[in-house]
C-alpha cells in the first residue's frame, strides 16, 4: 500500500478527515495519518507559543525602558566609575601610608628611640614616603638622626650599675628600727 500523498495547504489549513477519505483511504490509514499530523501540529504550536511568550517578555522589558535617556545613563555610569576609581586610589594611598608609618615606627623602636613622635618630627617624612627603597632610606635617616640627636635614642652601651657588697643585717638587733639603721649603715659602708 504505497500511496504517497502530497497536498499543498494554505496557511491556517489543517488536514481534515474528509480530505483523506476522498482519496479512498481506509479508516485505519486515515486515523494514523491524522494522529501523526496532530503530533507535528502540536509540536509546531508549542514552539510558536514559546516564541510568542519570549516576544511578549521582551516587549514588556523594553516598555520598562521607555522614557529612559541613554546618554544620561552613560554619563552617570562614567561618573560613578570615576568616583569608584578615586575611592580605590584613596584606599590604596591610606594602606600605603599605614604600611609606611608602621615600618617607620618599627625601625625607630628597633633603633632604640626614646620618643617616636619627637624622632619623626625631625625626619623628612615626605621624602621618605616618596622613596623607591623605603627600608634602606629609613635606616639611613635614623642613623643620621642618631648622629645629630643622640639624646633621642637609648645608649648602645648601657650605664654600668655599681653594686657594693654589704655585710648584711645584724640579726642581734632588738627592734626593727635598729635593724633598719644597721642595714642602711652596711649599705653605705659606715659601720
Amino acid at each position: 500500500m504505497g500511496v504517497i500523498l502530497y497536498a499543498k495547504f494554505q496557511k491556517g489549513d489543517t488536514m481534515k478527515r474528509k480530505f483523506l477519505e476522498d482519496f479512498g483511504l481506509e479508516k485505519s490509514v486515515v486515523d494514523s495519518i491524522l494522529a501523526e499530523n496532530e503530533k507535528e501540529v502540536t509540536a509546531v504550536k508549542t514552539e510558536r507559543d514559546s516564541y510568542k511568550n519570549q516576544l511578549d517578555t521582551a516587549t514588556e522589558t523594553l516598555k520598562g525602558f521607555e522614557g529612559v535617556n541613554v546618554s544620561e545613563l552613560q554619563t552617570k555610569i562614567s561618573q560613578l566609575t570615576g568616583e569608584l576609581a578615586n575611592k580605590d586610589a584613596e584606599i590604596q594611598k591610606k594602606i600605603a601610608d599605614m604600611q609606611f608609618d608602621s615600618q617607620l615606627k618599627d625601625a625607630l623602636r628597633g633603633a632604640g628611640a626614646r620618643n617616636e613622635k619627637a624622632a619623626i618630627a625631625l625626619m623628612d617624612i615626605k621624602t621618605l614616603r616618596e622613596s623607591k627603597n623605603q627600608t634602606a632610606d629609613i635606616t639611613a635617616a635614623i642613623e643620621t638622626l642618631k648622629k645629630d640627636n643622640d639624646y633621642l635614642f637609648q645608649a648602645s652601651n648601657p650605664t654600668p650599675r655599681v653594686v657594693s657588697t654589704t655585710s648584711g643585717i645584724n640579726h642581734d638587733a632588738d627592734n626593727t628600727k635598729t635593724r633598719a639603721n644597721e642595714a642602711l649603715r652596711s649599705l653605705f659602708g659606715k659601720e
